[in-house]
């Protein structure tokens, strides 16, 4: 049975217990029901409850979010989670990333790229690249240029900060922009190896670690996933999504005990 009553719930990711029980009624989260008939939530629950909260606060209608977050469910395969995916809302748009794709779940409808205008073409990048070889610009200069192109030309920014890493080799936030690029197009080996590079001349940067720790979730190294998550609190005691993380796969991992202190934590630090 799963472990965390409706209060519980509430306490922890600062919602009202009419708000965990309006989306426990409405089909969004599957919580078990304990001897007495009440709500028992797990911490597959707690990670889609908090994706509804993120996407209520950018103003989100409470109907909308449930409709995204039951359809995206469907749409996933089997062994995909919401842990999987990145959600965010794009002005009144609902929209997911997984492994280099983004749609919008409500629809369905693929997107090829962002804009910022409604009803704008979708297949634009943001700014074009300039030549490879173009002169005069700097490892920083390529840096920025791939940080305006990731929304919209992940492929670019790619390319950009592999040109900065050319000029710059210990240029750590490229290396880290561009792991997180390989990772998100599911390239996981290529994006820890990169990571495990930024670290060499960063050795506390608590982003690299805290991503290491996701891609090596991902490839199924839950032991080295745990270890990386505890490195990164103790690089940024006050990160609290690797909390979060670290609590779900002590849980997971039976470590009941350990996973409450973690989780008590990340409550601690986004209580407001």
């Amino acid at each position: 049975m799963k472990g965390y009553s409706v209060k519980d719930v509430a306490r922890m990711l600062d919602l009202s217990v009419g708000q965990v029980r309006s989306y426990a009624r409405s089909g969004l989260v599957a919580p078990d029901r304990g001897q007495r008939g009440e709500y028992r939530f797990g911490f597959q629950d707690l990670v889609l409850l908090r994706t509804a909260k993120g996407l209520l606060s950018q103003r989100i209608p409470p109907q909308r979010v449930r409709t995204a977050l039951n359809r995206l469910k469907q749409q996933l395969p089997a062994d995909g989670s919401l842990s999987s995916v990145q959600i965010s809302a794009h002005g009144s748009r609902i929209v997911v990333q997984r492994s280099g794709r983004a749609w919008q779940p409500e629809s369905g409808q693929t997107l090829l790229a962002f804009e910022g205008a409604p009803g704008e073409a979708l297949n634009r990048p943001i700014v074009e690249p300039p030549e490879r070889q173009s002169p005069g610009l700097d490892a920083e200069d390529w840096f920025r240029l791939g940080g305006e192109l990731e929304l919209g030309a992940p492929e670019q920014a790619r390319e950009a900060y592999r040109r900065a890493l050319e000029l710059e080799p210990r240029h750590v936030d490229a290396r880290i922009n561009l792991g997180r690029l390989l990772h998100e197009s599911g390239e996981w080996e290529a994006a820890e190896k990169h990571y495990r590079m930024a670290l060499a001349d960063r050795v506390d940067d608590s982003t690299a670690l805290f991503n290491l720790a996701v891609v090596l979730e991902d490839l199924g190294r839950r032991r080295d996933a745990i270890d990386t998550y505890r490195a990164t609190v103790e690089a940024d005691p006050e990160y609290a999504d690797a909390y979060f993380n670290l609590a779900r796969l002590l849980e997971q991992s039976g470590d009941t005990k350990s996973a409450l202190r973690y989780l008590k934590i990340y409550r601690d630090l986004t209580a407001e």
